[in-house]
Order: C-alpha cells, then structure tokens, then sequence
C-alpha cells in the first residue's frame, strides 16, 4: 500500500526537490516580465499550481473515501485524511497567493468575487473535514461520517471552477487568456510548476500516509502492551 515503500519514498524525495529547484528557476529566470503588472505576476505560476494540487488533492480524498465505504478499508481512509491536510494546505496557499496578487491588480486584499468566495467556502467545508474528525472519537464510525463528507464536500470542487463562468466576475479566465497574454515561455513556465507543484503532493502524500501509518503501528503496540 501507499507510503510503505521506502525506494518510492526517497525517490519521490528527490525528484520533487529538483522539480520545484527547476520551476523556480522558470518563474524568476526564464519566463518574462508581464508588460502590464511586472514582476508580482510572477506568483499567477505559484497561485495557479496550488489551486491545481487543492483541487486535485480533493479528488483523491473523493476517490479514496467512495473505496473506503466500499471495501470498508483503514488503509483507504488514511488516504481520504492525508490528502485533504495536503488539499487544505495548498489551497490556504492559493487564497492568500491571491490576496497578494489582487492588492496589486485591484487595489484591495480581498473583494467578494464569486471565485473567492466560493473558494473561501471550499476551504472551510475541508476544514470542517478536520474538526469533524477530531470530534468523534471511534474509529469505525469517525472515518464513515468523514468519508461521507469527502464525497459530499467534493460538490464545491466543480463549482469553485466554473464560478468565473457561471456569474460575472473580475477574476481572469487563465487558459482562454483574458485580462493577460500568455506567451510561450510563460505556458511553459506555468505547465512546469503544475506538474512540479503535482509530484510535490505525491511526495507530501506519501509521507503523509506513512506517518499515519506509524501512529497505527504504535497505537497496537500500546493495545497489546496494556493487556
């Protein structure tokens, strides 16, 4: 299962550290300056990745907690628990991201545009995924009603990413490349830190589950040491 194979581990250690050495050096060196907004757009590459990871993240937390209620498996419902920590992180990445951005494009840290707001929804809908957990103490029953959530929570997903297409919104449309060009360097750039940011959150899940993993480990030991 995920996270015990220590060769794919270090592995994926590795090649994520390069990666993300290499989209670094795109998003200061090698894309060029944006002719309207300078050098702040360069965090659009950061800000788009980690929207992409968030999002993806909780897929994986769909897919793994629709497995659980299948198969019933702890193993599943680690996955389900370390991908959405890993989603709330990077999407707690993409908001204040965009609060830097958007104090330079309009002037304020934060407006209640439909993307923002429903990406601010997104967040707390995860982040009641967390304290949902934490407040119920059996294990069977906590990871139920907590797969049960990951599968309903995914709904805000999709609708955070239609929003700016849904409603009127000043947000830009990134790939139909309105409100700014994209240039090749840039597409690059940008297609770069995506995959960068994505190999990262299979390394932090990896770990992630391992840990978790561990605790179990000790958790038994402890079971059977107190008999």
């Amino acid at each position: 299962m995920i996270g015990k194979n220590h060769r794919l581990s270090d592995f994926l250690t590795w090649a994520s550290a390069i990666a993300i050495m290499v989209a670094l050096y795109l998003v200061f060196v090698y894309a060029p300056t944006e002719r309207t907004m300078g050098d702040v757009q360069r965090i659009f590459y950061f800000h788009v990745s980690t929207a992409w990871v968030g999002f993806f993240a909780f897929f994986v937390t769909l897919i793994a907690s629709v497995a659980y209620l299948w198969k019933g498996t702890r193993q599943w419902d680690i996955v389900a628990l370390s991908s959405v920590e890993i989603g709330v992180t990077f999407i707690t990445m993409t908001i204040v991201t965009g609060s830097i951005w958007a104090k330079v494009a309009w002037n304020v840290w934060w407006t209640w545009d439909p993307r923002l707001t429903t990406s601010t929804i997104l967040w707390l809908i995860y982040v009641s995924y967390l304290m949902l957990r934490n407040a119920i103490d059996e294990e069977a029953r906590r990871a139920r009603f907590a797969a049960v959530h990951g599968i309903v929570g995914f709904v805000s997903v999709p609708i955070t990413l239609m929003a700016i297409r849904w409603w009127r919104t000043i947000h830009p449309v990134i790939f139909e490349s309105e409100g700014f060009n994209l240039t090749g360097p840039m597409l690059t750039t940008l297609l770069f830190c995506i995959g960068a940011f994505t190999l990262l959150y299979f390394t932090l899940l990896v770990h992630r589950v391992r840990l978790e993993q561990l605790a179990d480990e000790v958790e038994q030991l402890k079971h059977r040491m107190s008999r």
